[in-house]
């Protein structure tokens, strides 16, 4: 056999194009290289993105031969990502580095494709309707009809291999890549096509990506090669309502509507009946899904859960149908850093180390109210982000794509760099004096007990005390205090409501609050409205108190790298913590919120109303008086607000200007004190009524 085999270097597309200013393009510089260094390889052909030459193995192996030119490319050019391929005629395919045995894999699944015989997978002429495969060394591609573009195994692989996450994923594909020659070659595709999946993923964690990669690559390794890559069909069923079949409906006619001789893919959300899974209703889908598999791959969905429940579920199907178990764990947030700078390097923007802070502050955020959707909401935030920059870039009349701290100006509400300490801004606070001194008993023990090189006291704290008294401001301050002392690696403040670390299903709340702990660590992990986690019942479907035997767990294990604040009214925090043995042992501190005096409440108006708006003198005596008339009832009644009353009165009576002035076509916001009478007017500031809500004063 001859040792000189053909080998095809090609450089990417967007690479080539963004070295267009270059006096010597890629592919001429390496040229010279191999002229220069490899003169024992004769280039035969030269184009804009490819260079094809002959290489004797003999001399030099195609492996040292990839090595040794990427490494050329590396130091010339220092790219992101891999920007070159190569493809080889008539010898060995090149190892393509994604992992252990993939390339010897790849060589057994071509063998298998090329010896297959009519007899064992009948490999019609290509035609419109079905692709031509074409065989060239480690090459494996597919001309694919209108509308289904090329692909091939390494390229599908590498594709995998770019997913952030998703390890189990990425094994199950290269066990995909070895086992389909025996499939191939044993003509056993029928027992190959019957494996179901169970994707245990989230919202946003590219389930949709995912499910397009696992057709893509059966595809590539030709599983089946009678049939025609499909479509992937996503079907969520409803709820269960009584004895009706109509939930299954819309899964079952997207089974039946897949065409012969094409290959798909349907995905069927089954988190609504992750409990009824033993039901008649749902054997009787199984049984009717069963039947229909025929060029079809089943993946059911459901969200990440324990895996003692992804296996019972697993259990349950496993009766009617052979299943494969493939969980996704939750992005953490090097994973959804990962996501945003490749969003950004898609646009050519890149970020500072400041400005990356700000993410992470911005995501935080994104994560309190409990509704965060992973890769989407990072999406979000980056355009956000580069709208900001570009916006900027338009008043300075600059072109820079290095997006800085300054750039995201009001991106995050939580990030204030008013270039305090933490301990002056908690001494800045109106009537904050008790709790200041506090805050500093706590950091002398903890100092203390450095010094004395004794054991770190547990630092979970108790915040109780009606709404609006600073709870949240002062947890967030907590936390900026302990990283400046070093007690904390992090510092940054995650804030929730008490419900949001309940999971919807069975088995979705201890990795949900688990998830939710590991973000926090090294920070202040802040839960309003604590005492929702416990209803004070034995009732089995409120995962409250699963949540709290979890978060126990977790504010033990890493008790000194993660502070947990638990906030609320007094009397429930007491009944949270008399109904939950061992909680209050774990949280040993104690911070009291006072309801704000009247006075208080004037001077927090009166410091907002400086801060933005010219106004009449006569303004602030109208305010005084109303606020030192407001009824003893209402300023200590457990429903009043507080500092939140302040500032929504605040907001009403700069609204009520903006529209006099927006009336009489002045662009100036001026307060009078009409404005602010008209505001007090309203039925909110009033008598009160019992209404509690928000996370939170800031």
């Amino acid at each position: 056999m001859s040792s000189i085999v053909k080998v095809i270097i090609g450089f990417d597309s967007r690479f080539v194009l963004s070295c267009q200013d270059d006096s010597v393009k890629p592919v001429e510089w390496l040229k010279s290289q191999l002229k220069e260094k490899m003169p024992s390889v004769s280039i035969t052909s030269v184009s804009l993105q490819e260079l094809e030459v002959e290489l004797d193995t003999q001399v030099c192996s195609i492996d040292a031969f990839r090595q040794e030119v990427e490494q050329w490319v590396t130091d010339q050019y220092h790219p992101k990502k891999k920007v070159l391929s190569f493809i080889v005629e008539n010898g060995e395919a090149t190892p393509d580095g994604a992992g252990s045995g993939t390339s010897s894999d790849i060589q057994t699944l071509l063998h298998a494709l090329s010896a297959a015989t009519p007899a064992q997978t009948p490999a019609p002429a290509p035609t419109a309707e079905t692709p031509s495969v074409s065989l060239s060394g480690n090459g494996f591609s597919a001309e694919a009809p209108a509308g289904t573009p090329p692909t091939s195994v390494e390229k599908t692989l590498a594709e995998i291999d770019q997913m952030i996450g998703g390890k189990a994923f990425k094994d199950l594909a290269r066990e995909i890549v070895r086992i389909a020659p025996q499939v191939i070659k044993c003509n056993t595709y029928d027992v190959f096509i019957h494996q179901s999946y169970i994707f245990s993923i989230n919202e946003g964690h590219g389930l949709s990506a995912y499910l397009q990669l696992l057709l893509d690559l059966l595809g590539a390794v030709q599983i089946n090669r009678t049939a025609t890559i499909g479509q992937v069909s996503e079907e969520k069923l409803d709820p269960p309502d009584g004895t009706s079949m109509a939930p299954f409906k819309s899964a079952l006619q997207a089974m039946r509507l897949n065409r012969k001789g094409t290959l798909n893919l349907v995905c069927i959300d089954i988190s609504e009946w992750m409990t009824h899974i033993n039901t008649k209703m749902f054997r009787d889908f199984l049984s009717e899904l069963e039947k229909s598999i025929e060029n079809t791959v089943v993946v059911f969905r459901i969200p990440f859960v324990e895996m003692d429940v992804l296996n019972r579920i697993a259990a349950g199907l496993s009766d009617l149908m052979f299943v494969r178990c493939i969980s996704f764990p939750p992005f953490n947030i090097s994973n959804l850093r990962a996501f945003a700078s490749r969003e950004l390097e898609k646009y050519g923007f890149r970020m500072t180390n400041a400005a990356w802070k700000i993410f992470d502050h911005k995501i935080a955020e994104e994560k309190s109210d409990g509704r965060f959707y992973g890769i989407h909401t990072v999406q979000k935030v980056v355009r956000e982000m580069i709208y900001k920059k570009q916006l900027h870039n338009a008043h300075t009349h600059s072109d820079d794509t290095l997006v800085s701290k300054k750039d995201l100006t009001g991106l995050c509400s939580q990030f204030k760099d008013n270039g305090l300490s933490g301990m002056e801004q908690l001494k800045g606070l109106v009537g904050a004096e008790k709790i200041v001194e506090r805050v500093e008993e706590i950091l002398s023990q903890i100092e203390l007990a450095r010094a004395k090189d004794l054991a770190s006291p547990c630092l979970h704290m108790r915040f109780v005390g009606n709404p609006g008294t600073g709870k949240t401001t002062v947890a967030r301050i907590v936390g900026q205090i302990l990283k400046e002392r070093g007690v904390l690696r992090v510092g940054s403040f995650f804030e929730y409501a008490g419900r949001d670390f309940c999971g919807r299903y069975i088995g979705e709340t201890a990795p949900k609050v688990s998830s939710m702990c590991r973000d926090a660590y090294g920070s202040v992990l802040f839960i309003d409205e604590a005492y929702s986690l416990y209803r004070g019942d034995d009732n089995d479907r409120d995962y409250g108190r699963e949540a709290l035997d979890t978060l126990i767990a977790e504010m033990e294990n890493h008790r000194t790298d993660l502070v947990v604040i638990m906030a609320g009214y007094p009397d429930e925090m007491e009944t949270l913590m008399r109904g939950n043995a061992g909680l209050a042992s774990r949280m040993p501190y104690i911070i009291e919120f006072p309801n704000f005096t009247r006075e208080e409440l004037f001077f927090i108006f009166k410091q907002q109303l400086k801060k933005a708006f010219g106004y009449d003198e006569d303004l602030l005596t109208t305010a005084e008086n109303f606020f030192k008339n407001l009824p003893e009832a209402m300023v200590t009644s457990k429903s009043f607000s507080n500092a939140r009353f302040v500032r929504n009165l605040f907001e009403r009576t700069w609204a009520k200007a903006a529209m006099r002035c927006q009336l009489n076509g002045t662009t100036q916001i001026h307060l009078t004190s009409d404005d602010f009478n008209r505001a007090a007017a309203e039925k909110e500031f009033g008598p009160l009524q019992d209404k509690r809500k928000t996370i939170g004063f800031t």
